[in-house]
């Protein structure tokens, strides 16, 4: 069989088996996710670690500019083939197979590299978290989470006004969030980083566009970091972008992974940027159940706070543009194919394992 027609019928395959593996999640978990996933994501660091710069944004841009000239040379030969009606049939045909070899290629190497790990075992689970939780609890624990961020960004500043304004480099950063998953690992060993592997972004102006603070690139495990925005929240992004490098796909599931490498930093600055993230996406998940509540909650919180909010705010609105909202559908239904049943809403998803984590437990 010619490589063409195998290739095809494999990408057919392909999409039959996963369609079944969602059924098997301790299955992916186990044999994947904790079995061939570490061995791969461990090379992968090791290799690209230590280049300065993302590899994988720049296989990206060589790759579209291929695709983009493949398009550009076929566009010419079509227009020859229906000029000439001669064999254009036959073009046709090798040309789609092509195209589906292709596909079949990056769908193999996307889902054997990193992507299967979208059908591994859920971490509430994994963990032994409630799913559910009450009103009064999230009122509760956000109250708590007020008073504790409050406190620390009183320590840093000496002034309940002022923003807090980070002292590292980026590149400072992607070093010292170590120490965070580092103790974090002490509790739970399955949250063991190693090999750091992250980069500030080629790409970060259109990522900016798009809405993106980072984002993995599952061909070369690289933690691909937008550097253009506010600093105070820069190592939560990071972290987050780490938490996929571990395997995690669930965005829910990387923000609460992150936001506990944050605040298991040995670092009040680290610490900040986990638990004012979190506080954010509390007061937001506040500001649509309830305005009246949300007031008096925002009430009790420092205009330091509220400040770096605003710094994020105004960032984010210079690159409001349709592009944005296109991007953010396009991921939104990508999440959900992949069995991220919230699609773009799973971001603050983990405010649930956040509530019922901390039920028990002290800030």
């Amino acid at each position: 069989m010619k490589p063409k027609y195998f290739l095809s019928f494999f990408l057919f395959i392909q999409i039959i088996v996963l369609q079944i593996i969602p059924f098997f999640p301790e299955h992916v978990e186990q044999f994947y996710s904790n079995g061939l996933y570490p061995i791969i994501a461990k090379f992968s660091r090791i290799v690209f670690g230590t280049i300065p710069f993302s590899v994988g944004d720049f296989i990206y841009f060589i790759v579209i500019s291929l695709i983009l000239i493949w398009f550009w040379n076929k566009r010419k030969s079509w227009t020859r083939g229906r000029a000439e009606q001669s064999g254009a049939k036959q073009a046709w045909k090798k040309n789609i197979l092509a195209v589906l070899s292709f596909i079949s290629v990056f769908y193999f190497l996307f889902h054997i590299l990193w992507a299967f790990n979208y059908h591994r075992q859920p971490l509430f689970e994994k963990m032994a978290i409630k799913k559910e939780y009450s009103d009064a609890d999230l009122l509760a624990f956000t109250k708590k989470l007020i008073t504790k961020t409050n406190a620390i960004q009183g320590q840093i500043t000496k002034n309940d006004s002022l923003k807090v304004v980070f002292p590292y480099s980026q590149e400072q950063v992607f070093e010292m969030n170590l120490n965070g998953y580092k103790n974090l690992s002490r509790e739970y060993s399955y949250f063991s980083y190693t090999h750091l592997s992250a980069k500030k972004s080629i790409l970060s102006l259109p990522l900016s566009y798009m809405g993106f603070g980072g984002y993995l690139n599952p061909f070369t495990n690289e933690a691909q970091v937008n550097d253009l925005g506010p600093m105070y929240s820069f190592s939560m992004t990071t972290n987050h972008e780490m938490a996929h490098q571990m395997g995690y796909a669930s965005e829910s599931e990387c923000n609460f992974i992150g936001f506990l490498a944050s605040v298991k930093n040995d670092n009040l600055y680290f610490q900040y940027s986990g638990y004012s993230m979190a506080l954010r996406y509390c007061l937001s998940n506040w500001q649509v159940r309830d305005e009246k509540i949300f007031k008096q909650l925002l009430k009790t919180v420092h205009p330091g706070i509220l400040k770096n909010y605003k710094e994020s705010e105004d960032f984010w609105k210079q690159y409001e543009t349709p592009i944005e909202t296109g991007f953010h559908a396009f991921y939104d239904s990508f999440l959900k194919l992949n069995q991220q049943k919230d699609g773009m809403e799973g971001y603050s998803k983990f405010v649930n394992l956040m509530v019922n984590y901390y039920k028990e437990k002290a800030l």
